[in-house]
């Protein structure tokens, strides 16, 4: 149940909107979805109807009007620069503040409105991390590590004078950071980090050294400047057992904080700015700045993983969303070998129903572990797993069938799919790989027994 804030929050938000259209690229407008099915002489477009799953999709009319909220902000704001920043391997962080303002509000989607958020639920994080992602998986990917990553982990397991202290700022836009969890040699095996923290009984604070890799939101500047993203949650080494990890508040302009590098060429999710941080000798005061139990942060980092896949779920959907709309409209426009439409070949259809399919069941998926899960505790990492390892691997899949259908239109970036392509790649490597996944679900289906069906 929504709060009756966030119910205040998103009407007041939706009645700034005009509505919204139909989003298209620059570049495929020519492509109509509306015209997709042309060619076939007797076939009634009117007497198509969908099954009704919008009560999953849309659980409150809350939630309904915040995906309106994103599509009209999408399509007015994303959509016109996604080309551009990807192109030029730029993060638009004027464009990153608006989600944070009075007309969006959505940096602190799921913090109590007492610290600035909005009250919502995982449903609602699904909501806008697949209405972004349909323009720009690099823009949500960065939206993702620092509303859950960083936003959503300190209000689940920080103190009530952290998140007075520190929860306002990033959830305005204000500040913009993330979490740093990977080093160079710890990613999937991430209790194998060697970054360390000593308490010094002296300082009252503890000294945070190592080096963190694969940062999103690392730096906001594009010039190798040695300048930080503003606010991170960094997990370090604070005792003797695998398990004894400790979670640190490290802000821009500690001593001893700084960026060793921006990460440039990547494969995709080339707007989202990637780095590595260096931590050398960074002074942390123990009574302000550890989130949670000392040697405790486990148990902080698994529940937190659970809606970060989650969210990464639907970033999927939305890249698979995207694919099938420009697959369907390049199909009805296109003629070929004397016929209207592509939509007259067998092969185009496969490509189409087959899309299709698989993005409707990756969202019921996806949704209904979203409309189950509590943000406050730790349990549905079976489901957590699943719904990214499924969606993950779909969203490529469906690109890839979109870039067949369009063909040599498909392979160039100004018809947006073969972005999509690059882009979903991250999706099974990042937040966990797909081997992860697999390890992970055979674990805990081996200890569940017979499967359960309720």
């Amino acid at each position: 149940m929504l709060s009756a804030s966030a119910r205040v929050f998103v009407r007041r938000a939706v009645g700034t909107s005009h509505g919204h259209g139909s989003l298209r690229s620059s570049s495929s407008r020519l492509f109509s979805t509306a015209s997709s099915s042309a060619g076939f002489d007797s076939y009634d477009d009117d007497s198509v109807t969908l099954t009704s799953l919008n009560s999953m999709f849309n659980p409150t009319e809350e939630h309904k009007a915040l995906r309106s909220m994103l599509q009209t902000f999408v399509e007015r704001e994303v959509e016109p620069q996604a080309l551009e920043f990807n192109k030029k391997e730029i993060f638009n962080v004027d464009l990153f503040r608006k989600l944070g303002d009075s007309g969006m509000g959505i940096l602190g989607l799921t913090v109590d409105p007492e610290y600035g958020g909005a009250g919502m639920d995982a449903a609602a994080v699904c909501v806008v991390h697949e209405e972004l992602s349909y323009s720009d998986p690099a823009f949500c990917l960065s939206y993702l590590a620092h509303s859950l990553l960083l936003v959503n982990n300190l209000s689940t397991n920080g103190s009530h004078e952290q998140k007075q202290q520190f929860l306002p700022d990033i959830c305005s836009g204000a500040k913009i950071g993330g979490m740093c969890m990977s080093e160079p040699n710890a990613g999937t095996d991430v209790l194998g980090m060697k970054s360390n923290a000593k308490y010094d009984a002296e300082k009252k604070g503890f000294i945070l050294n190592g080096t963190k890799m694969w940062i999103t939101n690392g730096t906001l500047t594009n010039d190798n400047d040695g300048s930080t993203g503003d606010c991170f949650l960094v997990y370090a080494r604070t005792g003797e057992k695998k398990s004894d990890v400790t979670q640190f508040v490290v802000e821009k302009g500690m001593e001893g904080f700084s960026c060793g590098q921006k990460i440039n060429d990547k494969l995709g999710m080339r707007a989202s700015n990637t780095a590595e941080l260096v931590f050398d000798n960074v002074f942390i005061p123990a009574d302000t700045h550890v989130v949670g139990e000392v040697n405790g942060a486990t148990l902080c980092m698994m529940r937190n993983l659970e809606i970060e896949r989650l969210g990464l779920a639907a970033m999927a959907l939305g890249i698979a969303r995207r694919s099938l709309d420009e697959m369907k409209g390049y199909a009805g426009e296109r003629s070929a070998f004397g016929a209207s439409n592509l939509y007259q070949f067998g092969q185009v259809q496969k490509h189409i129903a087959e899309s299709y399919a698989e993005y409707m069941a990756g969202r019921c998926y996806v949704y209904g572990v979203a409309n189950s899960l509590d943000l406050s505790t730790y349990g549905n990492g079976l489901d957590a797993d699943g719904t990214k390892l499924y969606c993950a691997q779909m969203s490529k899949n469906v690109a890839d069938r979109a870039i067949q259908v369009m063909g040599g239109y498909g392979y160039v970036g100004e018809y947006v799919v073969e972005r999509l392509w690059r882009d979903a790649k991250l999706l099974e490597i990042g937040g966990g790989t797909n081997e992860s996944h697999h390890k992970n679900m055979c674990r805990d289906l081996r200890r569940m027994g017979r499967t359960p069906l309720d």
